[in-house]
């Protein structure tokens, strides 16, 4: 298993593992470089990076080993665009950047806060929107009752802690039932695995992170492999298939947007809504019947952690 970076080391093997995936990408006819003979592999040479980022080869050699510490944001810059990185990379790559630079203090666990009601008011007050706030590493912490009849299946799971509080991240790879409730179950998947790479890089010393993370790899090959592929995603948008146990298949659109609960910690809010005058809507509508009831009211026990 690939192991996190934790609070005694430098990050080196993310950094460079993150490096050479990305430079892998990229072939010289996408760089704009010329090509001649035959190539061992189909990527960038370090030496074409080098010459693209206007920096040395011995140089990026031993940034992409994993000396970061000390790199002006210039150059990372310079680097983040040779290597063609979309803005939730370019993000990524900076927030590695500064996690491994010398603290001058120990750094400070990240302390849990509590679910505001006004939050869950504005959730209960989607009547038409499945909505849920979840945190970085994928805990849902708070929710609508359309939330919870239109993801039952995750909220019934076997995955969820002893708060009966779902983790979409190990519902997904650790719970059979995912592959049938997400139609586009491997979409789902890569996507999942990208947002917990997102959030390692932003809150190294997440310890339930790293030990969720060592969970998911121990226990699900599926994770390993999405994992090992490096790909980051920050934001997420688009359509989901769910084929829901009561109402059958349903197309729906889903938006993720950032929520500050707090200034450490990273959590949204995400809404699925079906499309006017659809099938998904009418079935949406019918889940909607089926959750009309008590509404949840947050307590101090709703930890965002």
């Amino acid at each position: 298993m690939e192991p996190l970076p934790d609070d005694r080391t430098d990050h080196r093997t993310e950094i460079r593992d993150f490096l050479a995936s990305r430079r892998a990408k990229i072939t010289p006819e996408q760089a704009g470089l010329p090509t001649s003979g035959r190539r061992r592999v189909p990527g960038l040479r370090r030496e074409e990076v080098a010459v693209l980022a206007g920096v040395s080869t011995e140089w990026y050699t031993r940034l992409e080993k994993g000396h970061i510490s000390g790199v002006s944001e210039d150059v990372l810059a310079a680097v983040a665009q040779s290597l063609q990185l979309d803005e939730d990379e370019r993000t990524y790559l900076f927030d590695l950047a500064r996690a491994a630079r010398p603290a001058r203090r120990a750094p400070s666990r990240r302390r849990d806060v509590a679910v505001p009601p006004r939050v869950q008011w504005l959730l209960d007050s989607m009547t038409m929107s499945s909505a849920f706030v979840r945190n970085g590493r994928q805990d849902v912490v708070a929710s609508n009752p359309l939330a919870r009849a239109l993801h039952a299946p995750v909220f019934e799971s076997e995955t969820t802690d002893k708060r009966g509080r779902p983790n979409i991240a190990r519902y997904i790879f650790l719970d059979p039932g995912a592959r049938q409730f997400f139609v586009d179950w491997e979409a789902a998947a890569a996507v999942t695995a990208a947002l917990l790479r997102a959030e390692a890089g932003r809150e190294p010393h997440d310890r339930a992170l790293r030990e969720l993370i060592g969970e998911l790899s121990t226990l699900s090959p599926d994770f390993r492999s999405q994992w090992a592929a490096h790909d980051v995603r920050i934001r997420h948008d688009g359509i989901k298939r769910l084929q829901h146990p009561d109402v059958g298949e349903l197309e729906l659109t889903y938006q993720s947007l950032d929520l500050p609960l707090s200034h450490r910690a990273m959590h949204d809010l995400t809404l699925y809504t079906a499309e006017p005058g659809t099938t998904s809507e009418d079935r949406l509508k019918i889940l909607t019947s089926l959750a009309a009831g008590p509404s949840r009211v947050a307590e101090p026990t709703d930890r965002l952690s």
